[in-house]
């Protein structure tokens, strides 16, 4: 049996440098690092939050798919982990200001180990960062975290979907799973500098599919406003 050895490509780079890069070469540390944090994050959100989690048996057991959410605050994605088994942790990437989150070392290193998230432009390259997401999904297996919003409510109403996320599932077959969290705002609104012991709850719907309708503006358009209001719906009961 012939041995081939091939070193990591990311090897001769620093470790800010491997963290900005993305898809990330796997990494035993980091994914030590990763589920540590995890166990803790869950602990906390359920003893200081009372977090819940209903829905947990709409998520698709197999294959790639996409999560949606209200953005309400940093503790969305927190919560949409949560609701994720412990082994799937590492193909689970929440999309992530790339302007913001992968700027400064400290919000690198919670955005890259902690939360392993895919950085997205929100102002520039956001066709880049589309099929950025497309190739991910391509991957049996991978989940994308998705906050159509594109920013934190500043007031704590569901704002408008961007199209973004339209043109990524039209005309395809995968799964889109919407998903609202009650209580982010009152819990740690934008502009706050340390989250407050309230109450959290994340419903989770039902998975929808727009393989039948074509890729193109209309279709985006459509696709977003009905996502909107399943999320919506969600938070209504």
């Amino acid at each position: 049996m012939t041995w081939r050895y091939e070193p990591a490509a990311d090897l001769d780079q620093s470790l800010a440098e491997r963290l900005r890069r993305f898809p990330r070469e796997p990494d035993l540390t980091v994914y030590a690092v990763r589920s540590a944090a995890a166990l803790l994050l869950r602990g906390w959100l359920r003893l200081f939050h009372r977090l819940r989690i209903t829905g947990r048996e709409n998520l698709p057991k197999e294959g790639s798919f996409v999560i949606v959410c209200n953005h309400t605050s940093h503790l969305d994605t927190l919560c949409v982990l949560a609701a994720m088994p412990l082994p799937k942790l590492h193909r689970v990437f929440p999309a992530a200001a790339q302007d913001y989150f992968f700027i400064s070392a400290p919000r690198l290193a919670i955005a890259a180990i902690v939360v392993n998230a895919l950085p997205f432009g929100r102002q520039k390259h956001i066709r880049q960062s589309l099929e950025l997401c497309r190739s991910l999904l391509a991957n049996p297996g991978n989940v994308l975290v998705l906050f159509p919003e594109g920013t934190r409510t500043s007031t704590g109403a569901l704002g408008e979907f961007k199209p973004g996320i339209g043109s990524l599932v039209a005309g395809t077959d995968l799964p889109v799973v919407p998903c609202h969290l009650r209580g982010g705002f009152e819990a740690w609104p934008r502009g706050k500098w340390f989250p407050r012991p309230r109450k959290l709850h994340l419903r989770i719907g039902k998975p929808r599919s727009y393989a039948a309708l074509p890729n193109d503006k209309e279709s985006a358009k459509r696709i977003s406003a009905d996502l909107r209001e399943a999320v919506a719906a969600l938070g209504m009961d």
